[in-house]
């Protein structure tokens, strides 16, 4: 499915939070977000996905209006994945995935053999079908990211939007789980703080300074040096690499 957004504007009381943005993400492509802390990427993200409503302008996702869309509707088409979410609750991981079928079921419905072979395939696809049974306070932080990613396929999505998948996570789960999210072959949209994994694994990117888009394009065309000392203001060599669309930033003191 495609996104389309159009001179999004949205604000708390008198602060303007997302002002004026366009955009638009084509069916199947990996888009992220990226600028420093509180230039708005996880409220235009909210905006996207038809959890905030905008001030002004509209958001379309293959082309309808997601205004107009109820929203039982629109949860069948959209899944949110946030940062991180706690439960103290003694729940299974099947349980946690389960959730996500939730759009699909009426009140009175009973669990059907569809919704069942809905939560095996999600739990497959993040290889997690081996801990279904396992208790969530059991599980690692990488873990949890796969099981609330899972919850989020368990919806049967087109498409995906993600706040900061990769927070608080090591190195390793990082890529596991932004490598995992590009193979699904849904559109999805991702707010990132590491600029290094955003040029890894999104088709392009934009960038959001002040709540308005700095720049937007491929990785190549978006990470240069003058763009992080204006709007990082870090200075940074950007290296080639073996695919010149997605370049390596080296950061340095001066």
């Amino acid at each position: 499915m495609s996104i389309v957004a159009e001179n999004l504007s949205w604000g708390v009381r008198r602060r303007t939070i997302v002002s004026d943005v366009s955009l638009s993400v084509a069916p199947g492509e990996t888009l992220g977000l990226i600028g420093p802390n509180g230039s708005g990427k996880s409220s235009l993200l909210r905006l996207l996905a038809g959890l905030k409503r905008p001030a002004s302008g509209r958001v379309e996702i293959n082309g309808e209006d997601i205004a107009a869309v109820p929203r039982k509707t629109l949860s069948r088409q959209v899944a949110f994945v946030q940062q991180s979410a706690a439960t103290d609750t003694n729940v299974s991981v099947s349980d946690v995935v389960r959730l996500g079928r939730t759009p699909h079921r009426s009140a009175l419905a009973g669990w059907s053999e569809g919704d069942e072979a809905a939560v095996r395939d999600a739990l497959e696809r993040v290889g997690m079908t081996s801990r279904r049974k396992q208790a969530w306070q059991t599980l690692s932080g990488g873990e949890r990211q796969r099981v609330h990613i899972a919850r989020a396929l368990a919806q049967a999505p087109q498409v995906m939007f993600l706040d900061e998948p990769t927070n608080h996570l090591d190195i390793h789960h990082q890529i596991e789980i932004l490598r995992m999210v590009r193979d699904l072959d849904l559109t999805s949209v991702i707010a990132l703080h590491d600029l290094n994994l955003a040029a890894m694994y999104c088709d392009r990117i934009v960038v959001l300074h002040g709540g308005r888009i700095h720049a937007c394009g491929s990785p190549a065309e978006v990470l240069t040096p003058r763009l992080l000392k204006d709007v990082f203001r870090v200075f940074a060599h950007v290296e080639a690499t073996a695919d010149a669309a997605r370049p390596h930033i080296r950061f340095s003191a001066d």
